[in-house]
């Protein structure tokens, strides 16, 4: 049996529980095995709301929600499997077992799109720790106790966060540090706080992070990133802080900011509980904003119905549909992306399916190095196909709206597997460490 975690009734499920659990899917012993193989690798972590109220276990493997969190054991390349697997047959110490799962993991691209190298500013020669400033005018910080979450998604593009290397988390709880940096950085208007989940901290430690924000008369908006409304919405509801939680999101609107909650939901089936619904409610009358986004994933959201769906059902409940992203180039990327002219048709076929109050959603969008990049479509010009595309957000601003072509592959999925149309490089290929954020954080 499982134990509870604290008086929250909230029941953590992680790699120990992991044999327990596929139990339940009728797995024979070596397909339980495989998949733990790959949970050495990959962080598993999951919770007793997702697993008894959004799992459909009659349809596994291929109920979108299990797929969401539970490993698959062709995850990873085939060889990698069997050798982990075959460190825990034979009971292998934990560190021999830990170091071929980190051999594995430096092969996966553990920190995107310059996270580490690029976006952590500098004060003199010393980096700012838990904080990223990549575009002029957000900042995002890593609040300590944060780093974790409700349940992880097997796609997550942060697992590098919950894998217990210190040198691959970024992570503080030096909260003057930030609002000293964002004192010598008036461009910055916006702040996300993000993770792991913030919301995984109880409202007198998420406080302490939030009410020195309201003092500082240049921010604009405070942001929130979020699963824990599709993972745990008992966070608003029931637990024994959310009151306390929700009149913290008022004191935000009162103080004169905007209060952006960035709910991610991958599935609409995460959206039909009724405590979700009420979460939501409770969560807007406090002022506070609803924007919700999510990446495209193959075989778990990878049709234009699912997202249309998931757009009206936000709507419908005072949300905004924010952002389709595409599945950034970390972890299992390989078993997990859609093609980018795959991912733009889903999208157009989506967005034609709902009303104007949902096509507020943007993508599908790729936070790559040089910024957001949002494929526009694929069309002819002077007689070769061509897929345009856009920066939505950009390290330097002078990018930002301007369209610039690739030539036409169907089997690209990342911004890197493109090549230039029209051009001997892309507009953004010229060295990043002359853009202007780069000078201003040196």
């Amino acid at each position: 049996m499982i134990s509870s975690q604290g008086t929250r009734g909230f029941r953590a499920y992680t790699a120990k529980h992991l044999d327990e659990l596929l139990g339940r899917a009728g797995f024979d012993g070596d397909t339980r095995l495989r998949v733990r193989a790959v949970a050495t690798v990959l962080p598993f972590r999951t919770n007793a709301y997702v697993v008894d109220e959004l799992i459909d276990w009659s349809a596994i493997p291929d109920d979108p929600i299990y797929r969401l969190v539970f490993p698959q054991e062709d995850m990873l390349p085939e060889a990698d499997v069997s050798r982990l697997a075959d460190l825990l047959r034979q009971g292998a110490p934990a560190a021999q077992l830990n170091a071929a799962a980190n051999e594995i993991r430096m092969r996966l691209n553990p920190h995107p799109a310059g996270q580490l190298e690029l976006n952590v500013p500098r004060v003199g020669l010393e980096t700012v720790q838990g904080l990223q400033h990549k575009y002029p005018e957000t900042v995002l910080f890593f609040p300590k106790q944060g780093q974790t979450c409700h349940a992880y998604c097997t796609y997550c593009f942060r697992w590098a966060q919950f894998i217990g290397e210190p040198d691959l988390k970024m992570a503080s709880d030096d909260i003057g540090r930030l609002v000293s940096y964002i004192g010598d950085h008036p461009e910055v208007t916006s702040v996300l706080l993000t993770g792991g989940d913030p919301m995984i901290m109880g409202e007198s430690v998420l406080r302490r992070y939030v009410e020195p924000l309201l003092q500082v008369e240049q921010i604009e908006s405070i942001r929130i990133g979020t699963k824990s409304l599709a993972y745990w919405p008992a966070r608003f509801v029931t637990d024994p802080d959310a009151d306390a939680t929700l009149e913290l999101f008022a004191e935000v609107v009162r103080a004169g900011k905007n209060l952006a909650f960035m709910a991610h939901f991958s599935h609409p089936r995460e959206l039909e509980s009724p405590i979700v619904e009420e979460a939501v409610r409770r969560i807007r009358d406090t002022g506070a904003v609803i924007r919700t986004q999510a990446p495209i994933i193959r075989s778990i959201n990878d049709s234009a119905q699912t997202w249309a769906g998931m757009w009206r059902r936000q709507s419908t409940l005072g949300m905004i549909p924010y952002y389709m992203f595409v599945e950034r180039d970390t972890g299992p990327q390989d078993y997990f992306a859609v093609p980018l002219v795959d991912a733009y048709e889903i999208f157009r076929d989506a967005y034609a399916q709902v009303s104007g109050v949902c096509r507020t959603v943007r993508g599908p969008s790729m936070s790559a190095t040089p910024g957001k990049v949002c494929v526009d479509g694929v069309t002819e010009i002077a007689g070769q196909q061509v897929i345009m595309l856009h920066f939505i957000q950009a390290r330097d601003p002078e990018l930002v709206g301007r369209p610039f072509f690739a030539r036409y592959d169907p089997d690209a999925v990342w911004l890197s597997d493109l090549r230039p149309a029209f051009a001997d490089r892309f507009p953004f290929e010229q060295g990043l460490e002359a853009t202007p954020l780069a000078r201003l954080s040196a």
